[in-house]
C-alpha cells in the first residue's frame, strides 16, 4: 500500500501531511540557508580566535622554542628498534630508527584495522535499516490505533534507541581496538602516539555517531521507487520512505535523540561513576581498617587516578559536539543550543571532578592541542560540504523555492498578501491508479514525487518539473559552497594567527638576544686579545 493510498482516509491523511509540512517549515525556509552560513562563518572565527589564543599561552609558558625535538623516546620504540641506530641530524647523537619497510608495514596493518572497524559500523547500520524495514511492517498493522496510525514515527523512534545502544556497546571496544593499534605502529615519541590514538578515536567515534545520520540525510527514501514498481530488499520488504513531511524530521529526531543521551551519558561517566568508585574505595578501606581517621594524603591517594590517556576523552568528547553543532545544524538547529548548556554544565562538573574525584594530574608540556586542530578545521570544511547538500537534497527548500517562483500563483506575477506556496503539498503528491495493483480497487491514490500521473503520455516518468528542481539542486550546493568556502578564507586572512602586540614583543625578545651575543662575543674576543697584548677594540672587528 502507498503512502496516502486508502481511498476512504486519503482526505485525512493528505491534512496530515499538510500540517507536517506547516510544522517542518518552522525550521526549513530561507532562513535555513543564512543560518547555516552564519554557522560556518562562526566556526571559522572560532578556531582563528583559538589560534590567536593558543599563541598568547605558548608566550606566557615559554614554549615558543620549545621543539619537538626536545621530547625523549618512548621506551617501548627504544627497546624495540635499539640494534638499529642512525645519527640524529639535530642532535648528532645516535639514536634507535624505525626502518622504512617496517614502518609502512604496520601503517598499512594499521590502516586495515581502521577500515575493517568503520566496515564494522557500517554493518551495524545496515542491520538497523532492516529491522526498521521489518518493523515497519509490523506497526502498520498493529493492534493499537496510535501506533496504527503514526507507525513511521513510531518505527523512527525504536530505530533510533537501538542504534543509540549500538553506538555505546561499539565504543567500548573501540578504545581497546584503537590502542592496539597505535601501540603496534611503535611511534616514536609521546606526541606522536598521542596524536596517532586521537585520529584513530576520532575516525571510530565520529563514524559510529553519524553513519546512521548520514543514511537518513543522503539515503533514506531516495530508491524507493513508486506504487506499482517499489523496490525490494532481498526481495521481501519494501525500502523505508522519509515521513510525510519529508525526511528532514526523522534527522532531527535521530540528532536529537543521540545528542541528548550522549550528553547525558557522557556526564554520568565522567562524574557518576568516579562518584560510584570512590565510594565503594572508602567503604573497603573503612571496613578493613577499625579506626576511621584516615590521613588526607591517603584519602587524595585512594581518589580516583587521572585517565592514562589525560585528556584524551575531554578532547574527544568537545570535537565530536563541535562537529554535531556544525555538520547538519541546517537539520537540527537547537544544536548549539544544547552544547551551550551542556557545557555550562559540565564546566562545574568537570570543576568538581578534578578537585574531589581525581588524583592531581601530572602536568605535559605542549606547543598546541597536537592534531586535534587540524580534525576541528576539516570538520569546518566538512560541515559546509553536508549542510549544502542537507538543504539542497533532504530538505524541501529548493522544491518549495522552484514552486514558487515557476509553478505557483506568483509564477507569473507577485499579489501583494498573496500566499506563493499555496497549493504546495498538493502539487509535490503525484497520482497512481489503483485499478493498476490488480485487486479489484478503483481510483487514485497520491504519494510524493514528480511523476507523470496515470493518465499523461508518459505515466509515471520523471516530469519536467522533477529536473527543474534537480538542476536548481545542484546549482544550489555549487553556489552555497563557493560563497562560504570563499567568506571563511577571507575571514581567515583577515584574523592573524598572532596578535600584532605579541609578535612585536617576540620580535623584540629576540632582538635583544641577539644584542647580548653579540656583547658577550664581543668581550669574549677582547679578553682573548689583552691576554695576547694586542689593541683593543670597542666595536666589531
Amino acid at each position: 500500500m502507498c503512502p496516502l493510498c486508502d481511498k476512504n482516509c486519503s482526505l485525512q491523511r493528505l491534512n496530515d501531511s499538510c500540517i507536517y509540512a506547516k510544522v517542518t517549515y518552522l525550521f526549513d525556509n530561507g532562513g535555513t540557508v543564512f543560518f547555516a552560513i552564519f554557522m560556518a562563518i562562526w566556526a571559522t572565527v572560532f578556531l582563528e580566535f583559538w589560534k590567536r589564543r593558543r599563541s598568547i599561552l605558548t608566550y606566557a609558558w615559554d614554549l615558543i622554542e620549545w621543539e619537538e625535538e626536545e621530547e625523549t623516546l618512548r621506551p617501548q620504540f627504544e627497546a624495540k628498534y635499539y640494534r638499529m641506530e642512525v645519527i640524529n641530524p639535530i642532535t648528532g647523537k645516535p639514536e634507535p630508527h624505525q626502518p622504512s619497510s617496517d614502518k609502512v608495514t604496520r601503517l598499512l596493518v594499521s590502516v586495515s584495522g581502521i577500515f575493517f572497524m568503520i566496515s564494522l559500523v557500517i554493518t551495524a547500520v545496515f542491520a538497523v535499516v532492516v529491522y526498521r524495514l521489518v518493523v515497519m511492517e509490523q506497526f502498520a498493522s498493529f493492534k493499537w490505533n496510535f501506533i496504527k496510525q503514526h507507525w513511521q514515527f513510531a518505527t523512527s523512534a525504536a530505530a533510533v534507541c537501538i542504534n543509540f545502544i549500538i553506538i555505546m556497546l561499539l565504543n567500548l571496544a573501540y578504545e581497546k581496538i584503537a590502542y592496539l593499534l597505535t601501540n603496534l605502529e611503535y611511534p616514536r615519541t609521546e606526541s606522536e602516539w598521542e596524536n596517532s590514538f586521537a585520529l584513530k578515536m576520532f575516525l571510530f567515534q565520529f563514524v559510529n555517531l553519524n553513519s546512521s545520520i548520514f543514511y537518513i540525510a543522503f539515503f533514506l527514501g531516495r530508491f524507493v521507487g513508486h506504487p506499482g514498481k517499489y523496490n525490494k530488499l532481498f526481495e521481501r520488504w519494501r525500502l523505508e520512505e522519509c515521513h510525510p513531511s519529508g525526511c528532514l524530521i526523522d534527522l532531527c529526531l535521530q540528532m536529537g535523540v543521540i545528542m541528548f543521551l550522549k550528553q547525558i551519558w557522557n556526564n554520568f561517566m565522567e562524574l557518576g561513576y568516579p562518584l560510584i568508585q570512590n565510594w565503594w574505595s572508602r567503604h573497603k578501606i573503612k571496613r578493613g581498617i577499625q579506626d576511621a581517621s584516615i590521613p588526607q594524603w591517603e584519602n587524595d591517594w585512594n581518589l580516583q587516578p587521572m585517565n592514562i590517556h589525560g585528556l584524551m576523552d575531554e578532547y574527544l568528547e568537545m570535537v565530536l559536539q563541535f562537529g554535531f553543532t556544525t555538520i547538519f545544524v541546517a537539520a537540527f538547529p537547537l544544536a548549539p543550543l544544547l552544547a551551550l548548556l551542556n557545557n555550562i554544565i559540565e564546566i562545574r562538573l568537570d570543576a568538581y571532578k578534578f578537585v574531589t574525584q581525581w588524583r592531581r594530574p601530572l602536568p605535559a608540556r605542549a606547543t598546541d592541542i597536537g592534531i586535534w586542530l587540524g580534525i576541528l578545521e576539516g570538520i569546518g570544511i566538512l560541515a559546509v560540504i553536508t549542510n549544502a547538500f542537507v538543504i539542497a537534497i533532504t530538505s524541501d527548500y529548493i522544491p518549495r523555492f522552484v514552486y514558487e517562483y515557476k509553478y505557483g500563483p506568483c509564477a507569473n506575477h507577485v499579489k501583494q498578501n498573496e500566499n506563493c506556496l499555496k497549493g504546495y503539498v498538493n502539487n509535490s503528491l503525484s497520482f497512481f491508479d489503483l485499478s493498476e495493483l490488480g485487486m479489484g480497487k478503483s481510483g487514485y491514490c497520491r504519494y510524493r514525487d514528480y511523476r507523470g500521473p496515470p493518465w499523461s503520455s508518459k505515466p509515471y516518468e520523471f516530469t519536467l518539473q522533477y529536473w527543474h528542481i534537480l538542476a536548481a539542486r545542484l546549482a544550489f550546493i555549487i553556489v552555497f559552497e563557493h560563497l562560504v568556502f570563499g567568506i571563511k578564507s577571507f575571514i581567515a586572512y583577515l584574523i592573524p594567527d598572532i596578535p600584532k602586540g605579541l609578535r612585536e614583543r617576540i620580535r623584540r625578545e629576540k632582538y635583544l638576544v641577539q644584542e647580548m651575543m653579540y656583547e658577550a662575543e664581543l668581550e669574549h674576543l677582547q679578553q682573548q686579545r689583552r691576554k695576547s697584548g694586542q689593541p683593543i677594540h670597542h666595536e666589531w672587528p
